[in-house]
């Protein structure tokens, strides 16, 4: 479990979410020893509500110390799972297209019409139009539209680089509430899609007033082919069974970690197969378009409101091109696959690869939760 946990985990504030025979309680990591919060917050979003921006969390009961709660992962024999997303009542967003290489790939999944066959050519053509133009561009700039227009020319435009290097940023909805899964779970693959991959992103976590109130790690499951046959499936490419990751824990922001930490993040994915296939790769959050707190403000503002606190996916710049076995084919996942995310200052989010219909059915919703909750005495039916 100590794996799992930030570089610097002595210095910071973690928070997350464990399953208990009363149902699911939030719970904070401090020193090592991981302290029950239910006495004091019925949930997570409560908790965040409760204290304010750099506020202290309250003290607890002491559970011991990490490694004698057996937190082994789902697929390990006897494994108990208990480690669940770090967040309950949050709606889940995500951002698109932040990155000027995702970007690049989003219209390469456009032109290719989801066949993975024909990305490698319509890479070279895009890149060959654009350069490295795309990533100099601050979106709704000037010189962004002066660019707009010189690709409207070339024909290479797409609705991809209108929220790229447009004034409004993509923020869609990934996962219902409750329905992310946590470090040491399975995360799910439709087996109807055959090109596809993870997204290691940095979350940030806001309360109902749109603060940012910290971070943690998450992958956005993506179906390279299914989104793009047409934009318009961008729901049956995202949002399946198991198919959004969160943890291991929330890293609230204090004097010792800050927004700052998230803009110079540079975050790591590792990727094993059984079939001893390796892939490592990273993605720099210097590197992204947008400021984490301008997609913060797009999400939540006088047009949107999230009474319970929001989770927002900040993108990637990860969008692997390289051959797993036929030539041309690119990457994809092969069921088995382990999939890490990690990044110091947050610690490691770790899952490994099925088709959804094989994950654990999603069956414990909000209501469910309020039954918890009730018998707890946590709250008044």
């Amino acid at each position: 479990m100590r794996d799992q946990l930030p570089a610097d985990s002595q210095d910071a504030t973690l928070v997350g979410r464990l399953t208990t025979d009363q149902g699911p309680i939030p719970i904070s990591v401090i020193d090592g020893h991981v302290f029950d919060l239910s006495g004091e917050a019925a949930t997570v979003s409560g908790l965040l509500e409760a204290i304010p921006p750099g506020g202290k969390l309250p003290a607890g009961r002491d559970m011991g110390p990490v490694e004698s709660l057996d937190l082994r992962p789902a697929w390990e024999e006897g494994g108990p799972g208990r480690l669940l997303a770090p967040i309950d009542l949050h709606c889940v967003k995500a951002s698109g297209v932040t990155f000027a290489v995702s970007a690049l790939e989003r219209v390469i999944e456009e032109r290719a019409r989801g066949d993975s066959a024909g990305a490698a050519q319509f890479r070279a053509e895009i890149q060959a139009k654009i350069g490295g133009d795309i990533q100099s561009v601050r979106p709704g700039s000037p010189e962004a539209m002066n660019l707009k227009e010189m690709l409207i020319a070339s024909g290479a435009w797409s609705q991809y680089l209108e929220v790229a290097i447009g004034p409004d940023a993509e923020i869609f909805t990934k996962a219902p509430v409750l329905s992310a899964v946590g470090s040491g779970a399975w995360v799910g693959i439709r087996s109807d899609s055959h090109w596809n991959n993870p997204e290691p992103e940095v979350v940030i976590i806001a309360d109902s007033a749109g603060n940012a109130r910290g971070a943690t790690l998450g992958n956005d499951v993506n179906l390279r082919d299914i989104e793009g046959r047409s934009a318009l499936l961008l729901g049956k490419a995202k949002d399946n069974n198991a198919s959004c990751a969160l943890g291991p824990f929330i890293r609230l922001f204090d004097d010792r970690f800050t927004i700052d930490d998230i803009r110079n993040a540079e975050v790591s994915l590792l990727i094993e197969g059984e079939d001893n296939y390796r892939l490592e790769g990273r993605s720099n959050m210097r590197l992204i378009s947008r400021d984490p707190l301008d997609l913060v403000g797009q999400t939540l503002n006088k047009s949107h409101q999230y009474p319970d606190g929001f989770a927002l996916f900040l993108g990637t710049m990860f969008a692997p091109g390289d051959d797993r076995g036929e030539p041309g084919r690119g990457f994809t996942h092969k069921i088995g696959d382990t999939v890490k995310v990690s990044t110091p200052r947050l610690g490691t989010l770790t899952n490994k690869v099925c088709h959804c219909e094989n994950a654990p059915p999603w069956t414990y919703g909000i209501s469910s939760l309020m039954r918890d909750l009730a018998r707890r005495g946590a709250i008044r039916t």
